[in-house]
């Protein structure tokens, strides 16, 4: 059976039981600051299982893109060296919100199975929670009936709370689960050994494919469990894991689902995948094992590349912090892999993108239409790591040679990783290579206290929600008000170590904006209204600093709580600062219209932020804007603005009708059957976020920068109203400056001009003057060469600039093929006074004696505290440390002796 009919069948049987299908959501999450990545299949469930939305059936499925790299919930550093461990990987999944419980999610996850996939029912094992009684949880005797009338009770195994009790975070709710596993081995294997002694003990061939969670639980901030008003199923089932069983393989990796990847790398390599071939080890560097090394490689590479696609295709590129850098992480492990294992020293992974988009963009479209960006960034990324790692094999080198004795500091091999991205496997095994050890136990002590930096610096105590309003009752109101009276429907303390203890305030109605969709969240005030004042509440404001919307609810954020949290309170939105968000919002939409007006349609919107201060917009351009291009967009969004173009604003339009009628929608974004279009004139855009009435409030648009953020990704920064006027403020303020400082000319473009043609004369007459001292020099340097071993040398400090140096070195090598020449200079053009060593060596010299000059200005270069490097023939050093160059020009004859 082909993967996508399994996909197919699973979604036909769930609508047959009256489930609504519903499309994944991205893998990447941009509206809950709880998680970088959708890591299961309930992830964009969360706010109904929390009770803080209503889904739009209480009957769900579908199949969801996963990412497992970070947090909790971690499996990277499985993947390759296993066949059923991923990154990103399909969750297949129904979901019952308080409608159908254990008995129906059982019998249909049984008969699919059995009946529909027809996996022979002598191959499955379920478990069922064997009960808590520290937490007053029974053993699930209910599930455990059910499961006895469809199979034998010997094939039902009783699971712990670390295997059977499925829990959504530290928090939240949660429930008893109820596992399925399927046994893949051979008769001959089944004979030797139960499989129900495999059983969650990690066997390659007895693995879990399906869990049944049943939420019936909240877990509160001191641990202790409360029963949910309703109770709730949440399935997910590894739909490789199940293309692996019915397809009768025993790798995950010998399936459809990644086959057409592996090919395309034996094309690329030449080499060839073992399937099946899976060793015990994990230490790559032993002797031997080169067939298991290219199998782990290409495992690794064909694996990453499917998470990293659809990670851009969603709109996160890689970037060094936050979810950028986890992207970053997965695709440079993969690139590490085929460098050393597959002996691919170029670009090739983003080759495996047009086999994905075949394969996968039937279902998943976004990689189809982001095809050719994914590819970009991809090839990008690969050669800048490779770069990466050139430069880590150099410094590598450099440690090595430091070293004493035959053990590499671990500390020195943690700063290769920490600083330049080396990775610490590959730094093992050349050291190994080269007769060496590291120690491992400096690199970990050194990992463990950055760890334990990053932990403290992010460490989150989040205390349980005081409600004090029961039910559904929020509303946002900030479209048509930017103040409302409202009453506080629930409080939480949040104490974090980055930003102290801070308060999450709920209200019944809100006209705080919640950061979202590019725009940074309201800021404001809580006044206690004049209700309350009557009846003998403080008379107090509490000042909101920001405002978040996390699983459905609108959080203000506040240092401090009101007296009384059951008064009446007048909500304030800081209107300065909203005004000038807004106008920065409306402009980012006609900028957005510009660019694919003057650059094309191939433009799409890829990141934005819209503060009070500025604007910044990413968007999928092939090159860099031209200074007419630029002005161009700066032309078309001011001349929107001067036409006065009313805000048309359409709320509750069916999606499906909005992009008939033209509205663009992002990639990446997470859209209702309903949405919000923002209309100025021909610009027409999906968004949530606050805008003008009137384009002319937005009074003058200026591009402030414009460049590159990854291949095929380009970034404008610009500003708008308050921030123009200061723009030109300060440009005028500038100008009498200059004006002043060139003595209050008339014309101060021609006084500018004239000082560039007086410099271009003077900067002819100094470097006339430096190639005079370069010949005055030559003749006298030649007398002080002395011959050492056969070898023309000389070390010498000379009064000239980096530039003179170099072409007094090339002028001595003339001379013969045998020198041997380490010049010192003292930059009087930078300040501090900064050294420089160039060292000339004749190639001759280089050939015979295998001297390096560039390895003789690394090790020279420490005593002037720098570093550099060149050619083999000619290399320079920089350095800070004036008084070290006597002690480097000494040091050099060692190199001759």
């Amino acid at each position: 059976m082909k993967s996508q009919d399994v996909r197919k069948q699973f979604l036909d049987f769930f609508a047959s039981k009256g489930h609504l299908i519903v499309p994944s959501a991205p893998i990447v999450l941009k509206d809950d600051p709880t998680l970088m990545f959708n890591n299961s299949g309930m992830a964009q469930f969360k706010e109904y299982f929390l009770g803080n939305g209503t889904p739009k059936s209480n009957r769900i499925a579908d199949t969801q893109k996963c990412l497992r790299v970070s947090g909790k919930h971690n499996d990277l550093e499985d993947v390759g060296f296993d066949t059923y461990h991923h990154t990103m990987f399909e969750m297949l999944g129904n979901w019952s919100f308080g409608d159908y419980f254990k008995k129906e999610a059982i019998n249909w996850a049984w008969e699919l199975l059995t009946e529909v996939y027809k996996i022979p029912k002598e191959n499955l094992y379920v478990s069922v929670f064997e009960g808590n009684p520290s937490e007053n949880v029974p053993f699930d005797q209910e599930a455990w009936d059910i499961w006895a009338a469809l199979i034998d009770e010997d094939r039902i195994i009783l699971g712990n709370k670390k295997d059977n009790f499925w829990e959504m975070g530290d928090q939240g709710p949660c429930g008893p689960c109820s596992e399925i596993h399927v046994d893949i081995r051979s008769a001959a294997e089944k004979a030797l050994v139960s499989g129900k002694s495999l059983v969650n003990n990690d066997h390659p061939q007895v693995v879990e494919i399906w869990n049944n969670v049943f939420m019936e639980f909240n877990r509160k901030a001191d641990g202790s469990l409360e029963k949910l008003p309703a109770k709730h199923v949440d399935t997910g089932m590894g739909f490789e894991r199940l293309c692996m069983a019915l397809q009768g393989k025993t790798s995950n990796y010998d399936t459809d689902v990644f086959m057409p990847l592996i090919e395309k790398v034996e094309q690329i390599t030449g080499l060839k995948y073992t399937s099946n071939s899976v060793g015990t080890s994990r230490d790559l560097s032993v002797p031997n094992a080169d067939e298991e090394k290219i199998n782990i490689a290409i495992r690794v590479v064909v694996d990453h590349v499917r998470a990293v696609a659809f990670a851009i295709a969603d709109g996160q590129l890689p970037s060094n912090t936050g979810a950028g850098y986890v992207i970053r992480r997965i695709l440079r492990r993969a690139i590490r892999y085929g460098f050393t294992f597959l002996n691919i020293k170029e670009p090739f992974i983003n080759q495996l993108v047009t086999v994905l988009a075949n394969q996968m963009g039937e279902f998943f479209p976004e990689i189809k239409s982001q095809q050719q960006l994914v590819t970009n960034v991809i090839r990008e990324e690969e050669s800048s790591f490779l770069r990466t790692l050139d430069q880590g094999l150099q410094l590598l080198e450099n440690v090595v040679a430091e070293t004493k004795g035959s053990t590499v500091s671990g500390t020195k091999a943690f700063e290769l990783y920490d600083t330049f991205g080396f990775p610490i496997d590959l730094t093992a095994l050349i050291l190994r290579e080269k007769g060496f050890e590291l120690d491992e136990a400096g690199f970990n002590a050194a990992m463990q206290e950055q760890k334990k930096r990053s932990r403290a610096a992010s460490e989150v105590s989040t205390e349980d929600w005081l409600l004090l309003v029961p039910g559904n009752v929020e509303t946002f109101v900030g479209y048509d008000q930017s103040e409302s009276d409202v009453k506080i429907t629930r409080i939480r303390k949040v104490d974090s170590k980055k930003d102290g203890v801070l308060y999450q305030i709920v209200l019944d109605k809100t006209p705080f904006y919640p950061e979202g969709g590019g725009q940074v969240g309201d800021k404001g005030t809580l006044v206690c209204s004049a209700s309350s004042l009557t009846l003998g509440s403080a008379n107090e404001t509490i000042e909101i600093i920001d405002t978040k919307k996390e699983n459905n609810l609108i959080l203000h954020l506040a240092k401090k709580l009101p007296e009384n949290i059951n008064a009446g309170f007048v909500a304030k939105v800081n209107q300065d600062l909203r005004s000038l968000s807004s106008r920065n919002h409306s402009a980012t939409h006609l900028m957005h219209q510009a660019l694919r007006s003057i650059l094309g349609t191939h433009v799409e919107q890829k990141g934005s932020l819209v503060n009070p201060n500025y604007l910044r917009f990413d968007f999928s351009h092939f090159a860099k804007m031209t200074e007419t291009e630029l002005q161009q967009v700066e032309d078309f969004v001011n001349a929107r603005i001067q036409e006065q173009l009313p805000l048309i604003e359409r709320r509750n339009i069916p999606f499906a009708q909005a992009v008939q009628e033209g509205a663009i929608a992002l990639f990446g974004e997470k859209y209702g059957d309903e949405v919000r279009a923002i209309k100025f004139g021909e610009s027409m855009e999906l968004c949530g976020g606050i805008h003008v009435k009137n384009t002319a409030e937005i009074w003058h648009f200026k591009i402030v920068s414009e460049g590159a953020v990854a291949a095929g990704i380009r970034r404008v920064e610009a500003i708008t109203s308050d921030a123009v006027k200061a723009h030109f403020a300060s440009h005028e303020s500038t100008l009498n400056e200059i004006k002043i400082a060139l003595k209050n000319p008339q014309d101060i473009l021609k006084a500018v001009h004239s000082m560039q043609e007086e410099n271009v004369k003077l900067t002819k007459q100094i470097e006339f003057l430096v190639k005079d001292k370069v010949k005055n020099l030559k003749a006298s340097l030649i007398a002080e060469i002395q011959e050492i071993n056969g070898v023309q040398f000389l070390a010498k400090q000379v009064d000239l600039n980096p530039e003179g140096a170099k072409d007094l070195a090339y002028e001595l090598g003339n001379l013969g093929n045998n020198l041997f020449l380490v010049l010192a200079t003292v930059n009087p053009e930078a300040s501090g006074e900064k050294p420089m060593l160039t060292c000339y060596i004749s190639k001759e010299l280089v050939a015979e004696k295998n001297l390096n000059a560039g390895q003789v200005v690394r090790e020279l270069g420490k005593f002037i505290q720098g570093g550099g490097g060149g050619q083999p023939f000619f290399a320079t050093a920089g350095g800070k440390n004036v008084a070290g160059i006597q002690q480097a020009l000494e040091k050099a004859i060692e190199f001759v002796k």
